[in-house]
């Protein structure tokens, strides 16, 4: 891991992925730049292809852009505004359940911190570091399947889960990156670095890259 190029590999990630769009929870951050919006649209876009979670997101915040008016809608109705997002119906029960438990023991504010955030049904590691990072600005590093796998195909670490792959980069990734790391590689394993038969041939990061668990690519 120490003789890894990491600063040259980000600075790759970083001039390839500006052909590519933000993830849509970043950019809803940038637009609301509240931690609620960040929280909510997190959660919407588990499983869920980035149109659809931009769509959805926007239907539910006009409709209730704050936890007060948010807690008042009923679980159905939120799904009916989230639909087709992936497992609406939990998330809409989930997103209801965390809404009226905020406004009764949070004065209607999200927590600013992972262990307070992780106490909500539906809120995991990566969804807390996104509400921390994007809502608070606060230091944090978001690993999804994309920044899991891919720092894993290059050699970079070696961990098994989502939870020790966070370990290890708060470990070694230099500072710098650590609010960078999640929306570069989930641009990047969304279009290019693919989980099947990624597209090899094409990536700029291929000298720096021990293609780890690449048994096809293009």
């Amino acid at each position: 891991m120490s003789d890894f190029p990491i600063n040259q590999v980000m600075s790759l990630l970083a001039e390839e992925c500006k052909k590519w769009q933000t993830p849509s929870v970043t950019i809803l951050a940038e637009h609301h730049r509240t931690a609620f919006h960040v929280l909510i649209s997190c959660i919407i876009s588990l499983r869920t292809k980035d149109a659809v979670t931009m769509a959805a997101s926007v239907r539910l915040f006009n409709r209730a852009g704050t936890v007060q008016k948010m807690a008042s809608l009923t679980p159905s109705e939120i799904a009916e505004l989230i639909y087709p997002a992936g497992f609406y119906r939990t998330k809409a029960e989930q997103i209801s359940e965390i809404c009226k438990r905020l406004v009764a023991e949070f004065n209607a504010e999200v927590p600013d911190t992972i262990e307070q955030l992780l106490i909500f049904k539906g809120v995991g590691r990566k969804t807390a570091n996104l509400v921390v990072t994007l809502g608070y600005g606060k230091e944090g590093i978001c690993v999804d399947t994309h920044v899991h796998r891919i720092t894993n195909r290059w050699g970079y670490i070696c961990t098994k889960t989502a939870d020790q792959t966070e370990e290890a980069l708060r470990a070694n990734l230099p500072r710098e990156y650590w609010h960078a790391i999640n929306d570069l590689l989930v641009c990047y394993g969304q279009n290019l670095c693919h989980p099947v038969s990624p597209h090899c041939s094409l990536c700029p990061l291929t000298p720096y890259c021990a293609r780890n668990g690449v048994e096809r690519s293009r």
